[in-house]
């Protein structure tokens, strides 16, 4: 193993991604540029494979696109449409209730600090990071499974949660790297750095990797 390049990491994954799909929350972030979308789609990718993520979400956004309209909706109709996203019942009253904040507080623009975002009911840090990088394109480090695994995996980091990995990464990450770490690691996580069985025999950053709490492999 030779010694951690962050930069020489970053550039090999950047290759290697562009052989699988882009994830559904930075598709609709792509597509409109719209912290709204962006903070919703989040909202329904909790606990949802990406191909249902993005479905759900070009419904709910062909009914309502903004947080005035989505307060026009019964919540009978928004689980319908994001309907089999997980827990699409809690969801949906989650989505009202966002809506409703953003209405009354906000005049139904998002609020592009991740403070603020943190006040609304079922959004956490990885979230608020997510709205702030792909919603506004201001500085931020999202940290949801992927990024909190295998950033310990190779040795990155030492850190016991996600949010710790968060303010560890705020600490030793490059600032060019904070926009599209989450994009990088969603993607080679569920594609080859798995959390069982990863397949280190085809990994481009194998030399790299401490492999740390690695057992079986591929």
């Amino acid at each position: 193993m030779v010694a951690f390049d962050i930069d020489k990491v970053v550039a090999a994954l950047e290759k290697a991604v562009t052989a699988w799909d882009t994830p559904a929350v930075t598709i609709v972030s792509q597509r409109d540029h719209d912290p709204f979308k962006v903070l919703i789609s989040c909202i329904l990718s909790l606990r949802t494979k990406d191909t249902t993520t993005g479905a759900a979400s070009e419904r709910l956004f062909s009914l309502a696109d903004t947080a005035e309209k989505m307060l026009g909706l019964p919540q009978a109709r928004i689980e319908e449409a994001i309907y089999p996203v997980g827990f699409y019942h809690t969801k949906a009253a989650q989505i009202i209730g966002i809506c409703r904040l953003l209405h009354e507080k906000y005049d139904g623009s998002v609020p592009e600090s991740i403070e603020e975002l943190l006040s609304f009911k079922g959004v956490g840090r990885k979230t608020a990071n997510l709205v702030v990088t792909l919603g506004f394109g201001k500085p931020g480090i999202c940290v949801d499974t992927h990024v909190h695994r295998i950033c310990n995996r190779w040795g990155y980091v030492e850190t016991a949660t996600p949010e710790e990995t968060e303010f560890r990464l705020r600490e030793i990450l490059p600032l060019k790297y904070w926009l599209r770490i989450n994009d990088l690691l969603v993607t080679f996580g569920q594609n080859l750095c798995r959390p069982v069985s990863p397949f280190c025999s085809k990994c481009p950053i194998y030399e790299y990797c401490k492999r740390v709490n690695v057992g079986k492999n591929r």
